[in-house]
Order: C-alpha cells, then structure tokens, then sequence
C-alpha cells in the first residue's frame, strides 16, 4: 500500500521534470505562467495514471445494505447469545451478563427505525474539525455533528467511540493524504463506513493548485471511495487584505474576513442524506451486531478454553504415561494415536463440532507426521534433555525423556486444537465444512513458537518428574 501511495507522486515528478524541459525551450516571456504550467504537468502526470489505473482496478463504491442482512446479523447474534447461556448455565452470576447482551440486541432492533444521522468529524490537530462542526450546527442540518477528540497524528492511535458509532464520517485533511491519515481511515473503509473526504483550507492554495491537490486525494482514495465523496472546502478562509484608494488620491488598507465556502461538502452530504440516508442508519445497525457477535463469541472462546486446558492437561500426562511405560530410541507419536484422538474428540465436544474416534485417528495421525516432518519431536527432545541432565537420577531412567517430549507434544497438538477450534467457531454451521488439517498446521506452527520458552519447558519437567517418577518415602526408625 505504501507503493501505491507513492506512485501518483513519482509520476507527478516525471510530468515536472517533463514541464520543466518544454519551459526551458521556450521563449522567455512565457515564464510568467510557469507557476501553473509545472502544476498542469504535475496535474497531467497524475491524470494520466489516474486514467490508466481505471482500466484495471474498479472503485469499490458503497455496497447497499437492506433491512434483511441486518436481521438475518441481529438473529446470528441471538442464537450465539442463547449457546453462550446454554454453556454457562442458570447461574446468578452469568444471568445478569447475558441479560445485558440481550439488552443490546433489542436496542439494536428498535435503533434500525430511528430517523437522526450520526455525523462524526475526524482528522489530524489543526486541520479545521471544530469550526467545521459548528458551521455544520449552524447550518440546521439534521445530524449530530461531532468533533473527534484525538489528539495524535500517529497512525495506531485509536479512533474514538463517536466515529466508530457514526453513520457517516467527515474526515478532514489539509493537503494530499499522509501515511498516518491514510492508514487511519483505512480501517474504517475495510469496516465499509461511509467516509467524506474533505479538502479543508484549500484558500492557503493559489487557485491553480486547489484542482491538482483534491485531484491527487482522489487518486489515493479511488479504490475506496467514490470520487464526488472527496470535497474541497475552506471552512474559515484566511483574512485577505482590501485596498481601497480615497477621495484625496490615498491608499487604505482593511482586513476582509471572507465568508465561509462549505457550499460542495453542503451539497454532497444533501444528495447523500436523501438518497442513502436510511442506508447508513442500516449498515451503522450491521457494523455494531457484528462487533457484538465477536464479543459474544470472545466470551464463548474465553469459556471453552477454561474448559479445554484441564482436559488437554489430563491427557498430556497420560500421553507421558504411555510413553514413559514403553520407550523407544525416537519418540513414536504414532504410538499415541489414540490418546491423542480421544483428545481432539474431547475438545471438539466442547467446541460443539463432533468427530467420531475415526475421524480423530485420521486428522491426529497426519498431524503427527507433520510434527515430524517440521522437526518438532526432533527440537522438543533436544530443548528437554538438556533440562534433565540437571536431574542425575530421573536423567538415567530412559523413559523420562520419551515421557515428558509426549506429554509437550500432545499439549502443543491440544493448544493447536483449541486455536482451531475457535477460528471455527465464528461460524455457526461448522459441521458443513470439512476439517482443513493445513490450517491446524498454521496453527501448530504459531502455538510451537509461543510455547517453547525456557521458562515454560522447566515447569513442564518439573510436573512431569512429579506424575512420572515415584515420590520418595522416607522411613523413620525407633530408637
């Protein structure tokens, strides 16, 4: 993206130097239009790209929203609401958070009629949002208009609840697009607001360059936003200076304050108003149950996991058991097949996605062979064995290595099984797709980098020489 924001530039520099060659061989008395002949090369440079890029790429434009997408949302958020009550149970402490949840479904129900147009304004410091909003006020028009409060130009700094909650956003900028700015309204298009691209203070502009500036903000934005959604305005112009001669033949000087110049950003938001405004209320109602469905189902993930890491515990140890009681030179993980599908059948329950012990054996055992082929049995038994040499007497019994490497990589497979588990879990119909090992391999490649600190394997040996090795017995004698 950052190659994309860059090229209308390097073009516009071509169409400069370009400019500059065809001045030069000019006669000299042109030279009094060179300000505005190097911006028209400038300004044809970035056409040309600009007309190019339309033959491949399609502005992505609004994508209408009707009443039955947000339904068919709002009903996806009740059924997850009501599994979540299912799992916790009828208990008072869990009763009052799923009421709540329930609560906000309605609101959102009832919020899909009302009438007001939530209007937020966003922008770096400085570039004009509060004499914007109450230029906005003033001029009667029916919305909230809402200065955002950040404060940061920086590109990771959080937009405010009033500009995730509105129906439309005014973003205003002072000059081509930075990459701060680009990068914070670009998650806002992803989420598929409804954005106005607002060119403030172009009066600080001579009137030649005004068109190639607000045509460059076009160009960034073209894949994102329609082009009449991009605006120039000066919503306080900056004093100019009047001269006015005097009946002695004197010269007197004022300061004009020029009225305010919103009339294109007027004109839009009023096409936009009567023909979308119920749209925006609509897709406003469908960006926030789909934010609520992801806090429901984080609620579900943070309950099954509390649930999933006791049983992936249980059966890591058994795995050492089997291992420690039977070892072999290589750790065999096919010899814990088994145990390690009556796991995945375990947390697929607890997931709600059921797997008979046959379909378990098949997927455990293929990814068994990818532990082996991305050398995880070979890493794990040489990051344990070092920590067992420190461990004289459990060093020397054989199958302590074998046992406590099963015990890791079973908990590696079950972690991996849970991630899974919970990306599934987005979807409702789970059981209409077929298991996709390749993506549980990601899985474990990314839960393997997070779990092999020292820290966490000397834990694991300690807890596998107390359920491995006998404890001790210290025998008294009488005197």
């Amino acid at each position: 993206m950052a190659l994309q924001l860059r090229r209308p530039i390097l073009i516009g520099g071509l169409g400069l130097t370009f400019g500059a060659w065809l001045l030069d061989r000019l006669d000299f008395s042109v030279m009094d239009f060179s300000s505005t002949a190097v911006w028209g090369a400038i300004a044809l440079g970035s056409g040309i790209w600009w007309w190019n890029q339309q033959g491949t790429t399609k502005p992505i434009g609004v994508t209408p929203i009707d009443r039955t997408a947000v339904e068919k949302a709002l009903a996806t958020v009740e059924s997850r609401i009501h599994q979540l009550a299912t799992e916790i149970g009828a208990t008072a402490d869990a009763s009052e958070p799923v009421a709540q949840l329930r609560q906000r479904v309605a609101e959102l129900m009832t919020d899909m009629d009302r009438q007001d147009i939530r209007l937020a304004i966003a922008g770096s410091k400085a570039v004009g949002k509060t004499t914007l909003s109450h230029l906005l006020k003033i001029n009667g028009l029916p919305m909230e208009a809402s200065t955002s409060s950040e404060e940061s130009d920086k590109a990771a700094s959080p937009l405010t609840s009033e500009v995730e909650m509105a129906d439309l956003v005014i973003f205003v900028t002072t000059s081509d697009l930075t990459d701060s700015e680009f990068q914070t309204i670009q998650p806002l298009m992803a989420e598929k607001h409804r954005i106005l691209l607002v060119f403030n203070k172009q009066d600080h502009y001579l009137p030649g360059d005004r068109p190639v500036v607000l045509q460059q903000l076009r160009d960034r934005v073209q894949d994102y936003l329609p082009v009449e959604d991009v605006v120039a305005i000066a919503a306080q112009p900056a004093p100019v200076v009047v001269r006015q001669q005097q009946p002695d033949g004197s010269i007197q000087e004022r300061m004009d304050q020029p009225a305010p110049d919103i009339a294109s950003l007027q004109e839009r938001l009023g096409q936009i108003l009567t023909l979308h405004g119920q749209e925006l209320i609509l897709a406003t109602v469908l960006r926030q149950a789909q934010t609520l469905n992801r806090s429901v189902q984080v609620e579900l993930n943070s309950l099954r996991r509390d649930r999933a890491l006791p049983v992936i515990e249980q059966y890591q140890w058994i795995a050492a058991a089997a291992a420690f009681a039977n070892p072999v030179p290589t750790l065999d993980l096919l010899a814990t097949a088994t145990i390690n599908a009556q796991l995945f059948v375990d947390l697929g329950a607890i997931y709600q996605q059921q797997f008979s012990l046959e379909q378990a054996k098949t997927i455990m055992s293929n990814l068994a062979s990818q532990m082996v082929k991305l050398g995880l049995v070979e890493m794990a038994t040489q990051a344990i064995a070092p920590l067992l040499k420190s461990h004289a007497l459990t060093y020397v019994a054989g199958g302590t290595l074998q046992g406590i490497s099963a015990a890791y990589l079973t908990r590696l497979a079950g972690l991996s099984l849970v991630e899974y588990f919970e990306e599934q879990s987005q979807y409702l119909n789970t059981s209409a797709s077929p298991f996709q090992i390749d993506r549980l391999v990601q899985k474990l490649k990314a839960v393997f980098e997070t779990n092999q600190r020292s820290a966490f394997l000397q834990n694991l040996v300690s807890q596998g020489i107390a359920h491995l090795l006998p404890k001790p017995v210290s025998v008294s004698t009488n005197a």
